[in-house]
């Protein structure tokens, strides 16, 4: 076999392996729910301030702040991004004290502060799924909740109700034992 003769075969072979990948991804391309880390400004704002230096995701303890690629459009390249159900923020507020452009805003590590500065989302619970609106007790939300009795409460059987005070930070959708989770973060795209 003449080496061009190989080289072709060996690049349509790639290409043919590569294609259905392609088509199936720009195809069938989920939609990401995700969190930006607690103090982001809206996101238009955000966007246009963030400088893309990663400051945020070195300073977290938890390690829980992801950058994007391309999968969420060229505009939001290399900002940061949590997923909750992956990894929950702990509201240590570090992100924002490095943060040289404020696109994160430093909110101080106190219950008043967190709850009237940061809006990463709301949880909401599937009744259909909660084993504790199933007839069996759980509770496992309310106990990972980082502001329990103020972000969500929990009554008969421990069935969790939350409240305006919900910060979005995640911890209840990470600890949720159900698969699909019962209680989601819905992300506040807004801003604070």
């Amino acid at each position: 076999m003449q080496r061009r003769t190989f080289i072709k075969a060996m690049g349509a072979g790639a290409a043919t392996a590569l294609a259905p990948t392609a088509v199936k991804s720009a195809r069938f391309r989920p939609s990401l729910r995700y969190l930006r880390p607690p103090g982001a400004l809206a996101e238009e704002e955000f966007l246009s301030r963030c400088i893309r230096c990663g400051q945020c995701g070195e300073a977290c303890p938890n390690r829980c702040i992801k950058y994007f690629s391309t999968e969420n459009g060229v505009a939001s390249l290399d900002t940061p991004y949590i997923i909750p159900r992956e990894k929950a923020c702990i509201l240590c507020m570090k992100c924002g004290e490095v943060c040289p452009t404020d696109a994160i805003a430093a909110i101080p590590r106190e219950a008043g502060a967190i709850i009237s500065g940061v809006k990463m989302g709301m949880a909401r619970v599937d009744k259909k799924i909660c084993l504790s609106y199933q007839g069996k007790t759980c509770g496992v939300c309310y106990r990972a909740c980082p502001l329990p009795d103020v972000a969500i409460r929990v009554g008969m059987l421990e069935q969790p109700h939350v409240s305006q005070a919900c910060v979005g930070c995640g911890l209840c959708e990470r600890s949720c034992i159900q698969i699909p989770q019962a209680i989601r973060i819905i992300p506040n795209r807004k801003g604070a």
